[in-house]
């Protein structure tokens, strides 16, 4: 396999994943692989750790370093991010801690990964609907979703991404039509978030989950939930912690005080490797630029689903304009799914099985002759 294309601003950048240079890893939708420098990062973190709590002042002026970077991630303020362990985390803090009422409703795709479902299907003990949409033709749209709600209707939750088809909805038409209706509008970032930008402020999102793991290319076991400023004394804590109240260091002046920013969920002592690891991918997209990677990223699956459609292979995701992501599903009608994904496989490409199809999702360090390997791969050349 050539790979005389490692030029220009990404040389650098694929330098830091030794990933690529026995495999094609075309899996970030599943899970990133660590770059040298967050391995470097977190060998320095063990190394202060090693000196308890004599780190305790570096460590901790680290964690609100990325916090400020996370919060110029998706255009919000420091006091509006918590530290989650995950997407679910996230998910639970927003579905748990609406004030519903019994014959309330929430309105989602139902095509949703599970840890956008689980936590709001978990209502019903509270009395709470949940309404999900049917993809029309594979998609589910911001229409779709308006048009089941109802005055009863709460909140709408979605996925930047959808997982299994590499849709993108049109955040912006559903956060005015949320905020015009007064619904909250959570929205899982996980299939978006360090591919594609975001802007919670411009899309009107009033909560957002994201793991870590997947196109942020940091660990498993940390993530970001966004709460917007406003909203912090709407919702009910159901999770509080001595980390969450506003004098956490009193420690037996127990004032049952929450703090005033998005802090108030977390409970308590931090995932210190997560949110480090977390730092330096954040601190690389935005030394990058969102826009840069973004368009680096589209270019790679635009390759793709060109090279695919001459090689007569079915396009599951959608082309629409504004619909592409990173994510791109594919399929052939006269060989089976999974025969294509051995070939592959046995061929040091990694990718995913979805729903029938086979899922591809480079990311910027990815490079063009690896998409025309991965062609070649596919239809078995």
């Amino acid at each position: 396999m050539d790979q005389n294309d490692k030029t220009g601003i990404w040389k650098d950048i694929r330098d830091e994943f030794p990933v690529s240079n026995d495999t094609v890893y075309f899996n970030h939708a599943a899970i990133s692989p660590l770059s040298v420098t967050t391995r470097q990062e977190l060998d320095r973190l063990s190394a202060l750790l090693g000196g308890g709590a004599s780190a305790e002042k570096e460590v901790f002026a680290r964690v609100a370093e990325v916090r400020s970077a996370a919060a110029d991630l998706i255009g919000a303020r420091p006091d509006e991010i918590a530290f989650v362990k995950n997407t679910t985390h996230g998910v639970q803090i927003a579905s748990g801690g609406i004030r519903w009422k019994k014959g309330d409703n929430v309105v989602l795709p139902s095509i949703e990964f599970p840890a956008n479902i689980y936590p709001w299907m978990g209502l019903w003990q509270r009395g709470v609907e949940l309404r999900m949409v049917e993809p029309d033709e594979g998609l589910v749209t911001a229409d779709m979703l308006a048009d089941v709600c109802d005055s009863r209707t709460r909140a709408i939750t979605v996925s930047q991404v959808q997982f299994s088809t590499g849709q993108r909805i049109d955040l912006g038409e559903l956060g005015d039509f949320c905020r015009n209706k007064d619904i909250f509008l959570h929205v899982d970032g996980i299939q978006g978030l360090g591919a594609l930008e975001l802007d919670v402020k411009k899309s009107k999102i009033d909560f957002l989950s994201v793991g870590g793991h997947k196109w942020m290319m940091a660990l498993p076991g940390v993530g970001i939930f966004f709460c917007r400023k406003e909203l912090l004394d709407r919702i009910d804590i159901w999770n509080p912690g001595w980390t969450g109240v506003m004098k956490p260091m009193d420690f037996l002046d127990y004032d049952f005080t929450y703090r005033d920013s998005a802090e108030r969920f977390e409970e308590g002592s931090p995932n210190l490797h997560g949110i480090f690891a977390l730092g330096i991918s954040i601190d690389r997209i935005l030394r990058l630029g969102k826009t840069t990677i973004e368009k680096r990223i589209m270019s790679l699956a635009g390759l793709l689903i060109e090279g695919l459609t001459e090689k007569g292979f079915m396009i599951k995701s959608p082309l629409g304009d504004g619909q592409r992501s990173g994510i791109l599903c594919f399929y052939n009608e006269s060989e089976d799914a999974q025969s294509i994904f051995d070939r592959l496989r046995d061929a040091g490409v990694i990718c995913s099985l979805r729903e029938n199809t086979v899922r591809l999702s480079p990311h910027m360090y990815n490079t063009e002759d690896e998409c025309r390997f991965v062609l070649k791969t596919a239809a078995g050349h």
